[in-house]
């Protein structure tokens, strides 16, 4: 889907509604995007300019089951959900870690009025299987106090994800209950009680990937997983919502898991009425998942299905992104001429 303009520096800019690549482009130049304008001085070394950051806010597994797997009706609800939480994740940044630079060699650091972002929805990992997930792209350009603008302080930003991440899964968790939904709740993390974990690992086939490269290079800390990631990583596919909703529907089939009978049963159970379902919850699995193979009635969109892994907690990142200023101005100017020598 397309992204959506956010942030209080975002309004200060009259940027709303979708992101469009003219615009996002010139605010990461510094400009204005409307009047063309140079809103801060940018440079560094060699003229690369850091020109923002991703914060990525990923849902817990079984949110993401919920949302594949629920009908027209109840998707938005979740979809909302989420908005509603990188929201308020992106709020605390805004007021606990927006600080911009002033000065030679910005060595000055002063509060902002706000944070320039734009947000793009994700719903699919890149083995295709369900995981909301949004980026915030956060520019490196903030309006402070006295109405100038100026690079922002990324060591703030970078102290910061971790608590971010707690008030964006606080905040899902939250929004999720009012909608109805019944939550298991750890110290740092919840997870939707009618998913079980069987059926999330089933649907973790990217985290399998990763655990298994880890294991085999011998990784143990969190820069190891990184570059396990790394080195797991395949090219993204384009598949159509439809094909996946489908394919992840008869994924469900295939292991024996029925969401709306689910919910039946821990919602009689939560209200202690006489039920004619089973009293067990757990869904009817198939005898194995390491070796009955069932991919074989799955779309081709999906591919295998997972080992066992346990749930991926993905807490927020943000990968840096550089635009080579002088390299991009210089293939410019070279563009220009080659007209005029032909």
């Amino acid at each position: 889907p397309p992204g959506g303009w956010a942030g209080a520096a975002a309004a200060r800019l009259s940027l709303s509604g979708p992101v469009t690549r003219s615009d996002f482009e010139a605010a990461l130049r510094g400009i204005d995007p409307h009047t063309g304008v140079s809103l801060a001085r940018l440079g560094g070394k060699n003229q690369n300019h850091t020109a923002g950051w991703d914060v990525t806010f990923s849902a817990p597994k079984s949110v993401s089951v919920l949302w594949a797997l629920s009908d027209a009706q109840h998707r938005p609800i979740i979809e909302r959900a989420q908005s509603a939480a990188v929201t308020a994740a992106s709020t605390y940044l805004e007021r606990s870690a927006a600080f911009a630079r002033r000065g030679k060699g910005g060595a000055i650091r002063e509060p902002t009025t706000g944070l320039l972002l734009a947000e793009f929805d994700h719903h699919t990992s890149r083995e295709l299987d369900p995981q909301l997930h949004t980026h915030v792209f956060v520019f490196n350009l903030a309006p402070r106090n006295d109405g100038t603008w100026g690079a922002i302080v990324s060591r703030d930003l970078y102290k910061a994800q971790k608590q971010a991440g707690a008030v964006y899964r606080e905040a899902l968790a939250t929004e999720l209950e009012r909608a109805g939904f019944a939550i298991e709740r750890t110290s740092s993390n919840f997870r939707v009680t009618t998913i079980s974990r069987d059926i999330e690992r089933a649907y973790s086939k990217r985290r399998v990937a990763i655990e298994s490269a880890a294991e085999a290079h011998g990784y143990r800390s969190a820069k190891g997983m990184e570059l396990a990631a790394l080195r797991t990583r395949g090219p993204k596919r384009d598949v159509s919502r439809q094909q996946l909703f489908e394919a992840w529907r008869a994924e469900a089939k295939v292991l024996g898991f029925d969401l709306a009978r689910e919910e039946l049963i821990r919602s009689t159970s939560r209200e202690g009425h006489a039920r004619s379902v089973p009293a067990n919850p757990r869904p009817v699995m198939v005898a194995n998942v390491r070796t009955e193979r069932p991919e074989a009635s799955v779309p081709a969109a999906i591919g295998k299905l997972s080992n066992a892994a346990r749930a991926l907690d993905q807490r927020a990142s943000m990968p840096g992104v550089a635009v080579e200023l002088a390299q991009r101005e210089r293939l410019t100017k070279r563009r220009r001429r080659e007209p005029e020598r032909q």
